[in-house]
């Protein structure tokens, strides 16, 4: 955002402090035009304007012309959709329709929940939108979109500043970057700049440190858990032949079998891997005792199409289901309701189409 014309700049006194002590919060806020100073101009006693005024702003998801028109700009020129793959449809479903929202104090802080809309605007004009879902135990970045006007001004790395900062402020433990990093995806490579940051491992749910030993492993080969490349011992850069493996038929040759798999990319897991988000406590989400002894999953309302609103404990099977089972449809709706936490589980209906 530094291709802002900023017109008032720091006191020496300001300065010297930043030199010492950056503040995310300041520092993310500081150009909103409800924080850039404004003095009296000697000639008229007037404030002096700023050249441009950039606001951000948190509201609701909800659907606008001026959403569509900016999601429709951002589809056609950044991922070259053609005008019949774009839709108000498929843009309310696909970002208008998410968590409604709702409010809770949490250690004096008002804390909000559900899906939200950040905007971006430049004197008046919308140029970027941020979809958020803020959940009891961290903000989730969903998607990021910005008009081709603004294509040059790293709006991926300032929108991820400003939801961290809104991690932080509104106490939120943790902070998801729009879910999946592809390192072969030029676009996504902004998130390797955030440190420290955390890749989660398919195989075992557990969080590794993206550092650059494990970027390496992700340009070395398309396929990377950090699990299995310990547990094959294996080294950064790209194998290509046995030989390099270092390994002989001495070691087993099963192990030998499926070091090579995982090179050639044949891979099937070597275990079965926990297969829930909840037996691997992750981050952001209720843990399984608490989720046990804080939310009666049973009455928890679900909608069967125009059959009407019941419980979910009054489904048929609900008492055999086990919630210890991974593959139990009882153990998906724990996890959906371990991430939403009590407050929206009692407020929405799980609705089955």
């Amino acid at each position: 955002m530094w291709l802002l014309q900023i017109t008032f700049w720091p006191t020496r006194e300001e300065k010297k402090r930043r030199k010492n002590h950056f503040d995310l919060g300041t520092a993310v806020h500081e150009i909103e035009s409800a924080h850039v100073p404004r003095p009296t101009d000697p000639k008229t006693n007037r404030p002096i304007r700023p050249a441009h005024e950039f606001d951000v702003c948190l509201e609701p998801d909800s659907y606008t012309e001026e959403k569509y028109r900016l999601f429709e700009n951002y589809q056609r020129n950044v991922h070259q959709e053609r005008p019949y793959e774009i839709s108000t449809s498929g843009f309310k479903r696909f970002l208008c329709s998410g968590l409604g929202q709702n409010d809770r104090m949490v250690n004096g802080i008002n804390q909000r929940l559900g899906s939200y809309h950040q905007c971006y605007r430049l004197d008046g004009r919308l140029v970027a939108m941020g979809v958020v879902d803020l959940l009891p135990g961290c903000v989730s970045s969903v998607y990021l979109m910005y008009h081709q006007d603004v294509q040059d001004w790293y709006f991926g790395k300032l929108s991820a500043l400003r939801e961290i900062s809104l991690a932080i402020q509104g106490g939120y433990k943790y902070y998801y970057m729009a879910g999946f990093y592809i390192h072969s995806c030029i676009k996504m490579r902004y998130k390797n700049q955030f440190h420290p940051s955390y890749l989660l491992d398919s195989e075992t749910y557990d969080w590794d440190l993206l550092d650059e030993d494990h970027l390496a492993r992700l340009s070395a080969r398309k396929y990377v858990s950090m699990s299995m490349e310990r547990h094959f011992h294996l080294p950064p850069n790209k194998v290509t032949n046995v030989k390099e493996l270092g390994l002989s038929i001495d070691t087993g040759d099963q192990q030998l079998v499926d070091q090579l798999d995982y090179y050639q990319e044949d891979h099937r897991p070597l275990t079965d891997g926990l297969n829930s988000a909840l037996a691997a406590n992750m981050p952001g989400l209720m843990s399984f005792d608490e989720l046990q002894r804080v939310i009666p999953l049973g009455r928890w309302k679900v909608k069967l199409g125009n059959q009407g609103v019941f419980h979910l404990e009054d489904l048929k099977g609900w008492a055999e289901w086990d919630i210890n089972d991974p593959s139990s449809p009882k153990r998906a709706i724990a996890e959906l309701a371990a991430a939403l936490g009590p407050e929206l589980v009692e407020k929405f209906v799980i609705s089955f189409r």
